[in-house]
């Protein structure tokens, strides 16, 4: 059974995202990022060894993850970063703020991004 997503609030919105540390990430010929995960601890090297496992995980991001990405300074929102993305895609945007959002938020569950402003989100 679905569950219904909550809505984006502006709270959510207002948060700075900046790459995550630990994470190594590349901009290919074609304009799209690729990052790059480390595949660590006992369990990774383990199915490395039995499954044939990668040591390194490589996710590519789609047009717009790969536009916004780079932009990820740590001084600028969700709202920021929202602006050059609309100039860029314009119609294909949209909707601008729940795409970026949920763009944010599955970055953040695989722990990919990191937040500047994280007390700000706590409620």
């Amino acid at each position: 059974m679905k569950t219904k997503k909550e809505p984006i609030s502006e709270n959510y919105l207002q948060r700075i995202p900046l790459p995550a540390n630990h994470l190594d990430w590349k901009k290919e010929e074609d304009g799209k990022v690729t990052l790059m995960i480390e595949n660590k601890g006992t369990m990774n090297r383990l199915a490395q060894m039995l499954l044939k496992k990668p040591k390194i995980s490589y996710i590519h991001l789609d047009d717009m993850g790969s536009f916004v990405w780079p932009l990820m300074d740590g001084k600028k929102d969700i709202i920021a970063l929202g602006e050059p993305v609309k100039e860029h895609f314009k119609e294909a945007a949209e909707p601008l703020y729940p795409r970026l959002a949920e763009f944010f938020r599955v970055l953040d569950s695989y722990g990919f991004v990191q937040w500047v402003n994280e007390e700000t989100d706590k409620n």
